[in-house]
């Protein structure tokens, strides 16, 4: 489990592809296909130097858009910690951000807001941390300064006050992502029993909040001097550079750095189980009980690795899927099961996970996993098994390069773990080299009859549930109080350091580089005759094609006593067609390796996927072959709504989800379709037909109200002929879209949804505010960016977390549409802070008007010029920029049109706008959480008495 701390999490996904495959010949032998044996047709290139001081550095280059990635990865992360003394190495991808001798405090964000970076962050797994950023490419000296003083010129920044500080965030964090989660603690009890006390991974990343609290300011630094050294590092550009003009910035900015002590690599020490284990716990969380398997697996790049990964999908994704036709189709106990290879540097894990519908008994799951089992030994694997995931496999390689931060990740990761950053080229062949015979060995070593660890986690009062021989898990639960006694701390100004003596000045910041022109992408536009729109971006960087077909509607054309059809529907259409059953749909869309998914939101119907470039003809074929002719599946409506059930069941026991749904009624108000949910509820979903489906189908998925984006290496011609079938076959009729009926403003209130027990209060602070096609809403979004819309820059973030340390994260945004759209704040703060929180963001609010600066200005403008290098750098970006061209009629050049704002706005604007769109006097106040220990305080806001909008009977 990776740990991200600044907010956006960050995944290596090609160490765990996400592979499809199910299960039918055990006999024959695949034959090696042209598919399963051509070396990939893209090569990552990189150059490799090292200094003197062991510092790895790793060069990329790829001119596509004007941006440069770089990543500072250490080969540390919790696996390098000592029991008692936990979560050193999360704790410190926190702290080297606060600041370092030369940036200053804050400096590294205060940076980035200005040269329109992406924003700094980081993440920390078992084995190791790393910090991040895109930039456009004229700053990239100025990041190589920034991570060299983080680097060598950091620790004697850390004060007993910092560090008593970012404790406080870091046990936010843990109270949000595990203690204020339904099966939050689970991982947890896993590291207990599969590994013994003094093996680094019985431990989680975050640490324990005992752990945090009793380290001292010596324990941090004597852990930073050991592993946070140059010879223990690996820095990686990529993207758009001079690599003889960086090279030198690189020995300018490192070389002085002194090298650490020897690092002597740890061992492999795979975990072990004599007997099998069964834990249990009563969640309060937790609204469906939940099994989880777990044995022994592979460490990172064991040979094996690869054919447990395809193994995993053979037995859980798909229809074909022993798991799925067992547990979910035929004993119909639950709507999904997963499985994964975990891989870590030392060990690895097999894991099964599964929540099974309400009052089920984990011992009939578990029951049904063994029948599982048992069909795959019986029926084996496929020759077309393996080449439709191998398919897959090639198209979710290409996806994980299609940024130049993901090939800078990559790249480190392959450095540090495989010794070698040329082994991101050649994995993919190990993939494709996996044979059916590998894949029933590895069953038979690593699964079959062996023993492992079983957890139970179940609803309060529902031990009846657990698997059968089940013993209580410890765990350590947080004790809620009404105020924070003992979390306190003072951040005085005058706390000083020590300065590290440097052979230059490196408190001057290095001077831009020569203005990258921003790539604004060509766009074409074409129209079949029943009125479907067809826009398109090409771009031949990759072998990919990205698409969406999206359809007005959604939630706002349904009946409020039906809510929950158009999800239900896009459901549906994933499970077959008139001539191809569900099973046959997903090999066939597997073969081409491609993903095709349909979803539903509050506005639109959206079929999206990609495919490789030489299978998009084939992919739309088939996404025609799903829109035009739905299978109308009885069994898989009816599977469809369980799953919806479990969704919705499990999202009454969420705090956030609780407070993002009781947000949404507010805003609309209890009679407004969109105030719901848009899986609905249990009583609406259980009122649904299959009919209902079909009615909504013939009067609503019209190309009159569809639009066609599509990005990648296709021309505008093979585009159009590709969707010519649909004139004949799909005629257009008129499509009555509801006017958008805007609620009636409300008084200002203040509201309090009860979670007893809750370990962090989730706070929804906003009110219905712009659509995006007004003219106001870009320099709404501008006056927000210094207020909560420009991450850690933000006043929220830093009053908030870096200045309190009241939470892991806050943010403020519009988010309109072409009809109004919430201004909202949100955040999860410690419980028992619940009051101040909420008190300081109507202090901001109230203050921001009077006191937003011409240096904010500045900042502002800076960032939103400067970051326009980097705003379609990706495919998914590209398709958004499309959404918004044929959503709204806009010209393909807004973005000039754009920059043009934002140069011309003066202080006297943003102040107007503060005034007018971040008015706390307008403001809906809602809290969820303990409301025993938080809501008499809040009285003291000056809103009102709390209403309760859940009291107990």
């Amino acid at each position: 489990m990776n740990v991200s701390t600044r907010i956006t999490p960050v995944l290596l996904a090609l160490s765990a592809l996400a592979l499809t495959a199910c299960t039918n010949n055990p006999t024959q032998e695949s034959a090696a296909t042209p598919a399963q044996t051509a070396e990939p047709a893209f090569e990552v290139k990189y150059e490799k130097f090292v200094l003197d001081n062991g510092l790895e550095v790793l060069f990329h280059q790829d001119d596509s858009d004007p941006v440069t990635a770089v990543a500072l990865t250490f080969h540390v992360g919790s696996a390098r910690e000592l029991e008692g003394r936990t979560g050193f190495a999360h704790l410190f991808e926190h702290l080297l951000f606060l600041e370092s001798e030369n940036l200053g405090k804050s400096g590294l964000d205060k940076m980035s807001s200005r040269i329109g970076g992406s924003g700094a962050n980081g993440s920390t797994s078992r084995d190791r941390t790393n910090y991040f950023q895109t930039v456009p490419n004229d700053a990239l000296e100025k990041m190589i300064w920034a991570e060299a003083d983080k680097l060598g010129f950091f620790i004697n920044t850390v004060t007993e006050e910092v560090l008593a500080k970012e404790k406080q965030v870091v046990k936010n964090e843990k109270r949000q992502g595990t203690d204020n989660r339904p099966y939050g603690h689970a991982n947890y009890v896993v590291g207990k029993n599969l590994y013994p006390a003094d093996h680094p991974y019985n431990w989680q990343v975050i640490g324990s909040l005992e752990d945090l609290q009793n380290a001292t300011l010596q324990d941090v630094k004597d852990f930073y001097n050991k592993w946070y050294v140059p010879n223990n590092a690996t820095l990686v550009i990529a993207g758009d550079f001079d690599p003889k003009q960086a090279k030198a910035w690189v020995h300018k900015y490192f070389d002085e750095i002194p090298r650490g002590e020897d690092i002597t690599p740890l061992a492999d020490r795979p975990a072990t189980l004599n007997k099998t284990v069964k834990r249990y716990y009563e969640d309060n969380f937790a609204q469906l009980p939940e099994l989880r398997l777990v044995w022994p697996g592979v460490d990172l790049y064991h040979p094996d690795a690869y054919a447990l990964d395809i193994l995993m999908t053979l037995l859980s994704e798909g229809k074909s899927a022993p798991l799925n036709k067992v547990i979910v189709e035929d004993k119909q106990l639950t709507s999904g099961v997963s499985m994964y290879n975990r891989n870590s540097e030392l060990a690895g894990e097999i894991m099964l996970i599964t929540r099974a519908y309400p009052g089920t008994p984990l011992d009939d799951v578990y029951a049904g996993v063994e029948q599982a089992f048992a069909q795959f030994e019986q029926t084996g694997i496929s020759d077309e098994d393996l080449t439709r995931i191998k398919a897959g496999i090639e198209t979710d390689y290409y996806a994980n390069l299609s940024s130049v931060l993901g090939k800078a990740f990559q790249l480190a990761q392959y450095n540090i773990f495989a010794d070698d950053p040329g082994y991101i080229n050649r994995e993919l062949q190990r993939y494709l080299s996996v044979t059916k015979k590998d894949i029933q060995r590895v069953y038979q070593q690593y699964l079959k009859g062996k023993p492992f660890i079983a957890t139970s986690f179940v609803p309060k009062g529902q031990s009846k549930l657990l698997l059968a021989g089940s013993t209580p898990a410890e765990v350590v639960e947080e004790k809620i109080v009404a105020e924070g006694r003992g979390e306190s701390f003072d951040l005085s100004e005058g706390a000083g350091y020590t300065k590290t003596p440097t052979r230059f000045d490196r408190t001057i910041e290095p001077p831009y580089g020569d203005l990258p022109v921003p790539a604004v992408p060509a766009v074409w536009q074409s129209e079949l005759d029943n009125g479907l729109g067809i826009y398109g971006i090409e771009t031949r960087e990759l072998p990919l094609v990205d698409f969406e077909l999206t359809f007005k509607g959604g939630l706002m054309l349904e009946q409020s006593d039906k809510v929950g059809v158009s999800s239900l529907l896009a459901t549906l259409m994933q499970k077959g067609t008139a001539t191809k059953t569900p099973e046959a749909l997903e090999k066939a869309i597997e073969l081409l390796g491609a993903d095709i998914s349909v979803y539903s939101g509050r506005q639109s119907i959206t079929i999206s996927g990609t495919t490789l470039a030489k299978h998009y003809n084939e992919t739309i074929a088939l996404v025609s072959e799903m829109l035009l002719a739905p299978r109308w599946d009885e069994k898989e409506f009816e599977l469809a709504k369980q799953e919806a059930l479990s969704t919705i069941a499990q999202q009454r026991a969420n705090p956030g989800s609780i407070a993002d749904n009781q947000y949404y009624k507010l805003l609309f108000g209890e009679d407004h379709i969109l105030s719901n949910n848009p899986l609905g509820t249990v009583e609406s979903v259980n009122a649904i037909t299959l009919d209902d489906l079909k009615q909504y189908y013939a009067a609503y998925l019209s190309p009159t109200v569809a639009s066609f984006h599509v990005v990648g290496a296709v021309d505008a011609d093979t585009v159009t002929a590709s969707l010519l079938p649909l004139n004949a076959a799909w005629p257009a009729k008129p499509v009555m879209l509801p006017a958008f009926e805007s609620p009636s403003h409300t008084e200002s209130a203040l509201y309090f949804y009860d979670v007893p027990g809750a370990k962090q209060s989730e706070l929804r602070f906003g009110y219905l505010a712009l659509a995006e096609t007004d003219p106001d809403f870009y320099p709404a979004t501008l006056m927000n960016y210094k207020l909560g819309g420009g991450g850690f820059a933000s006043r929220l973030m830093q009053m908030l977390r870096e200045g309190k340390g009241y939470t892991y994260g806050v943010r403020s945004a519009f988010s309109g549409t072409d009809i109004p759209g919430p201004f909202t704040i949100s955040s999860g703060v410690r419980t028992n802070v619940t009051y101040e929180s909420a008190a300081l963001v109507k202090e901001i609010l109230a203050d921001y008007s009077d006191t937003f600066t011409e240096q904010d200005l500045e900042n502002t403008k800076s960032y939103f010029i400067k970051s326009a290098a980097r705003q379609f750098e990706t495919g998914n970006a590209k398709l958004a920029m499309l959404e918004k061209v044929s959503r709204y009629g806009w010209q393909a050049d807004y973005v000039k049109q754009r920059m043009t704002l934002v140069q011309n706005i003066t202080q006297q604007d943003i102040a107007k706008l503060a005034s007018k769109y971040a008015d706390p006097d307008k403001l809906i106040w809602l809290v969820v959480g303990d409301a025993e220990t938080q809501m008499p305080r809040l009285t003291e806001l000056g809103l009102g008495t709390p209403v309760l909008l859940n009291p107990k009977h």
